[in-house]
């Protein structure tokens, strides 16, 4: 439990900010459709879903509450969940009846949710709480996958509406003391996020799921791009870029808007400035290039 917090506090490990991609909407805990196994980047079979379960064997240490800030939910201000028992949100449509059945029975984690008001209240940044809010599927698909068991109390903060960069990694700076508590600090988006591409780039769109393999990874220049700036190892120039991600090539191509983005900002602030972020993972889902970034600093 988050109580745990003096005893963390006073070990040498640290947890990692990491930045995930959630994959297309339920598919990743999904079977693949019969006659598209081995053709898909979407489904339970996917490098996607294998980097989720095999998520919690990286870290040092188990973690006694999960933060995450997912990109399907959006305040006017800051929001954190406040609920003991949060209930699962289906946002999303279209998906076989299975989809609607899944059960992700974490609990909450008050504590945790105050923690988070009285270390941005500290950093002068305005917070709100949601009692109602549950685990929308940014937050329950992953998890379902690397921590099955849901016995790791979850608690989600939302984005703020105007997606502001600055304001998203200085809410990372003021949680990075989070990482010394136990708490692991996820951020659920995708680096690259364009439904009508996705939508082009594949067989029938997502219900088919299968993406063209003669088809260029859409994308890639920016791709290549975010990760040099996520891994400079200069921290004053590694936060300009992120910030300045705009001027990325293609990046409006690969993020029309910033929502599923702005988690990194977030991510990338609580990392820290000793050491750069890490690329841990690299696919290309529906044709598009998607990485997955780590902080240890």
């Amino acid at each position: 439990v988050y109580s745990d917090l003096n005893l963390l506090r006073s070990s040498s490990s640290m947890l990692p900010a990491i930045f995930l991609n959630h994959g297309a909407g339920p598919l990743p805990f999904l079977p693949p459709p019969p006659g598209i196994q081995g053709q898909t980047s979407v489904y339970s079979d996917s490098a996607t879903s294998e980097y989720l379960r095999a998520l919690p064997d990286s870290l040092p240490v188990r973690p006694s509450a999960i933060l995450v800030i997912s990109a399907h939910w959006e305040e006017f201000v800051f929001t954190v969940s406040t609920s003991s028992a949060p209930e699962m949100i289906f946002d999303y449509y279209g998906f076989p009846s299975e989809a609607y059945e899944v059960k992700y029975p974490a609990s909450g984690s008050p504590e945790l949710s105050a923690r988070v008001q009285e270390l941005l209240a500290s950093a002068r940044i305005p917070c709100k709480t949601d009692a109602a809010r549950g685990l929308d599927h940014g937050v329950f698909v992953p998890l379902l996958l690397a921590f099955p068991a849901a016995e790791i109390p979850v608690v989600s903060l939302s984005l703020q509406g105007d997606l502001d960069p600055a304001k998203h990694w200085a809410v990372g700076e003021a949680l990075r003391p989070l990482r010394e508590e136990g708490v692991l600090i996820l951020g659920s988006g995708m680096s690259f996020h364009n439904i009508p591409a996705f939508q082009r780039n594949s067989r029938g769109g997502f219900s088919a799921g299968s993406p063209s393999r003669d088809a260029p990874a859409l994308g890639a220049a920016f791709e290549d791009a975010l990760v040099d700036a996520i891994t400079h190892e200069d921290p004053e120039e590694r936060k300009r870029r992120v910030l300045e991600w705009r001027s990325m090539p293609k990046a409006s191509l690969c993020h029309p808007r910033e929502d599923h983005l702005a988690p990194l900002f977030v991510v990338a602030g609580a990392g820290g400035v000793s050491q750069p972020g890490e690329q841990v993972f690299q696919d290309t889902v529906l044709g598009s290039a998607v990485s997955g970034f780590q902080f240890r600093g």
